[in-house]
């Protein structure tokens, strides 16, 4: 009996849609608690693939009979091997293409609302690692917003729909992950822009986001609001597009707010995060539906797979939102904080151009989960 194998956008889908899976993951205890598949109506066991080497009938009572089983590891191979021995065994056994390496790039790509002039915006779901990145596109031009390495999947996109990428934003210098925005300019001709506060040690040249700033894209305006706040960073920028949608980098989550310890300043800066969250935001409109460039837990997911919510709701249900008292408010965002993402110091370097590290070392210095932001 032959195995299949699953792809990550097949397994996207069943998140999406809520679909039962039963997977059984054979990396390292450790490596599984640290980061796993995630979904709504998911069932997991966890045991390393050495304790298999034998077999899977020690285990078989843990596997359900009537279900379908997804083996996961890191790279593929592992998972490959145990799938085959439960297939032997008459169970229904799949393995994940290309292993949690594989799901740690994968996008989806999810429109998430049309413009007041014809044009529409793209919500790209990084599914496995939190992120998410944005195309605005109107009258064949199109904007990129928070781009991944993962660049093809963007100018192929745009290549689908007929748009030509004119500009291409970062709303700040990520910390966990390493940004496509500055290869994805090189090779299309767009204009790049960084906020300037984030940018003093880049080796790039760029265009300086400053507030106060409207860039065209076709018939839509981008507002650039310079909402300066530690997400990660002083330079966090915030954008309104088409006075409908506000981009809020890693200030504001749906369910979180951002970490600002990631350049070493959270003491710092905390006054910065909180005049943006609580004084400058309140001066928008409670209408704007906010697109955060990261989603910290699963639940945050809408029906349709996208992430956002109205910042009217967000003034409301946001914890990080309603914290009246400063000193409270510090000790949030100051203390007990997730663990740093992993080698964020390197992926910095790397944003700004310092390094210049191969592909292969770019996977392994972003294997992980999201770690962006506190509840």
């Amino acid at each position: 009996m032959t195995v299949k194998a699953m792809t990550s956008k097949e397994v996207t889908k069943k998140v999406f849609n809520k679909e039962p899976l039963f997977i059984l993951d054979v990396r390292n205890e450790s490596d599984f608690q640290d980061w796993k598949i995630e979904g709504e109506n998911f069932d997991y066991y966890n045991i390393p693939y050495f304790e298999l080497l034998d077999g899977v009938e020690g285990i078989l009572d843990k596997i359900p009979a009537n279900q379908e089983v997804l083996v996961v590891c890191a790279k593929e191979g592992s998972s490959l091997m145990v799938a085959e021995m439960l297939s032997e065994q008459g169970l229904t056994a799949s393995y994940l293409q290309g292993g949690m390496k594989a799901w740690s790039e994968h996008l989806e790509p999810v429109k998430v609302g049309d413009l007041n002039d014809g044009g529409e915006v793209y919500q790209f779901v990084r599914i496995g690692k939190g992120c998410l990145s944005y195309m605005v596109v109107s009258n064949g031009e199109a904007a990129i917003i928070d781009a991944t390495r993962m660049t093809d999947i963007y100018l192929d996109f745009a290549n689908e729909i007929g748009a030509k990428i004119t500009h291409v934003f970062d709303t700040h210098l990520h910390a966990d992950h390493i940004s496509g925005g500055r290869v994805i300019a090189e090779r299309t001709g767009a204009t790049y822009w960084l906020p300037p506060k984030d940018a003093t040690e880049v080796t790039f040249e760029y265009e300086a986001l400053a507030g106060g700033n409207v860039v065209t894209i076709g018939n839509t305006a981008i507002d650039i609001h310079a909402l300066y706040s530690p997400g990660h960073t002083i330079g966090s920028t915030s954008f309104v597009v088409d006075s409908k949608f506000l981009l809020s980098g890693d200030i504001l989550f749906i369910d979180s707010i951002g970490r600002p310890d990631l350049a070493g300043m959270a003491e710092d800066w905390v006054a910065e995060l909180r005049e943006s969250l609580y004084s400058r935001y309140r001066e928008l409109s409670e209408d704007l539906v906010v697109l955060p460039a990261h989603f910290m837990i699963i639940d945050e997911l809408n029906e349709d797979g996208s992430v956002s919510e109205k910042l009217g709701t967000l003034f409301t249900k946001n914890h990080g939102l309603n914290i009246e008292d400063e000193n409270e408010f510090r000790k949030l965002v100051t203390e007990n904080l997730p663990p740093q993402p992993n080698a964020y110091q390197e992926i910095r370097e790397t944003n700004m151009g310092k390094i210049n590290p191969d592909d292969e070392k770019q996977r392994e210095m972003e294997i992980g989960p999201n770690r962006c932001a506190v509840r």
